[in-house]
């Protein structure tokens, strides 16, 4: 089917509102999930075109059918809370970052497989920094190479607030549909932006700027059409993504809606509604009602931080602390610190090393030592910097300058140099 140019009545609709900081840090080629929220019209990655990914070109499969028990929930705009006569299971902060690094493979590494690649995308990994996600794949999975993440069963969308995500292919589902709304009014613009885009792009895999011309919308006004599932993506990092349509899977949207939570809860929990709303995209009142439609696989627990949830299947792990921590350099918006409030209190006690972590523009990365986050580091080409908050024994040191030398980074060609900043014994 041939590009169709757009209707001079069709319906225009705003940008898609995004806080100030990730608005600045998308186009700085970073992240960062904090901010006032601002209708900026700040075009997202406009940087040109790319090559189309390898993964382009296999066939899509249908989702992923989940068979959790499910019953329909309350649309209460409270928040979900522990109640008072509940059994609270404890948790402390050991077990609690212990069973986020086991269920995150950043323990240990997975052995190179397409599972293993499956199973480390279990809540997507944000893409909004160049290459982001491969290094996120790197920690987590043996054998990663430069092109990793755009191999088979890895594909990319605009996921969890409208952010780029590398995920699994069979896991569309629960990334895009898994957001569709069920307000009248944005139900509607999801659906008319889907139609009017898939119209124009045929069988094509066009550049987005292209496609927003044609339907006559702002290239970021195309991400209303993610939550449908029916397009991918292609971003490699520079110039403005490839878009391109695929069969929306046959999913119910209720059905994939949990099953994100689900995800939420297994690899960030203790979790709260809040928490998921925020990390998600999606309002309140939707976050309260999920939670209260898995009310039956949730158990309350306590943490230094105050009341959550977990999923009953997760019991077990959290109460085992044990793990073999290993050391890892976390790119900027990895799953592990992509945390929001309190959540960032837990991981990083300290508030002046948190406000070095999650600045207000684009995040650095975050070095993993021995279980916990001991600094931050970035890298301009070749050379690393690390700014370590404390002295490093030097077996330490040793451990961090051999991960990054271990980096898949494509198109570099020189040996890793690291440069520390402070703090090394």
């Amino acid at each position: 089917m041939a590009p169709r140019a757009a209707s001079t009545r069709a319906t225009s609709y705003p940008i898609p509102v995004l806080p100030l900081a990730t608005s600045l840090a998308l186009l700085l080629g970073g992240v960062v999930l904090s901010g006032a929220p601002l209708g900026l019209g700040i075009t997202v990655a406009a940087f040109g075109c790319a090559a189309p990914s390898r993964s382009s070109n296999h066939a899509h499969r249908p989702c992923t059918t989940w068979t959790h028990h499910i019953r329909k929930g309350t649309t209460s705009e409270e928040p979900r809370t522990v109640g008072s006569g509940a059994a609270v299971l404890e948790l402390s902060r050991q077990q609690v970052l212990a069973h986020r690094r086991r269920v995150s493979a950043l323990d240990e590494r997975l052995a190179s497989s397409p599972r293993s690649l499956e199973s480390a995308a279990t809540a997507g990994f944000q893409d909004s920094m160049p290459r982001g996600a491969l290094l996120s794949i790197h920690a987590r999975v043996s054998g990663t190479g430069p092109g990793t993440w755009e191999e088979p069963p890895l594909v990319q969308v605009w996921g969890p607030r409208y952010s780029t995500f590398v995920i699994a292919e069979g896991d569309l589902a629960v990334f895009t549909i898994g957001r569709l709304p069920d307000e009248p009014k944005a139900l509607h613009r999801a659906e008319d932006v889907a139609d009017r885009l898939e119209a124009a792009l045929g069988e094509e895999r066009m550049d987005c700027r292209d496609a927003a011309r044609i339907v006559g919308l702002h290239p970021n006004a195309l991400r209303y059409a993610a939550p449908t599932g029916r397009f991918l993506i292609y971003w490699d990092g520079a110039r403005q993504p490839l878009i391109w349509s695929v069969p929306a899977p046959a999913v119910d949207p209720f059905d994939a809606r949990l099953e994100l939570a689900r995800r939420y809860l297994h690899v960030f929990g203790p979790a709260t509604t809040d928490s998921f709303a925020s990390w998600a995209g999606v309002r309140p009142k939707r976050a309260n009602a999920i939670f209260d439609s898995l009310a039956a696989e949730l158990i309350a627990v306590r943490t230094p931080v105050g009341e959550a949830w977990i999923l009953a299947s997760d019991e077990s792990a959290f109460r085992s602390a044990d793990g073999a921590a290993s050391t890892r350099l976390l790119p900027s918006g990895d799953t592990y610190y992509l945390l929001q409030g309190e959540d960032r209190v837990l991981l990083v006690p300290d508030a002046a090393q948190r406000s070095q972590l999650w600045t207000s523009r684009v995040w650095p990365g975050a070095v993993l030592l021995d279980g916990e986050i001991v600094g931050t580091w970035r890298r301009s080409g070749h050379k690393v910097t690390v700014h370590p908050w404390r002295p490093l024994t030097p077996a330490g040191h040793e451990a961090v300058e051999g991960e990054a030398a271990s980096l898949p980074l494509p198109g570099v060609t020189r040996p890793i140099a690291v440069t520390w900043e402070s703090g090394i014994a």
